[in-house]
């Protein structure tokens, strides 16, 4: 990839969500936009700054994480987080703490559905 051309935010928001494996429906809600708006976003070559904020947030990252993304560097640490203890290149033994990471993905579950059942609340309150 050309390291002069110019970034696109929408496409690095679009991976970083899908790498999280967050649906486009999902990251509307938090944002309190509809799934239209969130795929144009994704289309955008650019973003007002506040926007990026907000959609950092959600996503849980920082503004500039958003901003520096780069595929390259998600597979380098992939890459690295692996040992092949294999001579075929078959097996693959994680590095990663599989306890912690249940966890924590319970954890970010528990607090999505959390914002459903406050937004939810939200919709009630309204009628």
């Amino acid at each position: 990839m050309n390291s002069t051309a110019t970034p696109h935010i929408g496409r690095k928001i679009s991976r970083i969500r899908e790498l999280r494996g967050m649906k486009q429906e999902t990251l509307a809600l938090e944002l309190g936009v509809s799934q239209q708006t969130v795929s144009h976003l994704e289309q955008s070559e650019t973003l007002e700054e506040d926007k990026l904020n907000q959609v950092a947030k959600v996503l849980g990252v920082t503004k500039e994480a958003i901003e520096n993304f780069s595929e390259e560097a998600v597979f380098n640490i992939i890459s690295n987080t692996f040992k092949d203890s294999s001579s075929n290149n078959n097996n693959y033994l994680c590095n990663i703490n599989s306890f912690e990471k249940i966890i924590d993905l319970y954890e970010r579950l528990l607090e999505a559905e959390k914002a459903k059942i406050t937004y939810l609340e939200k919709l009630l309150d309204r009628k």
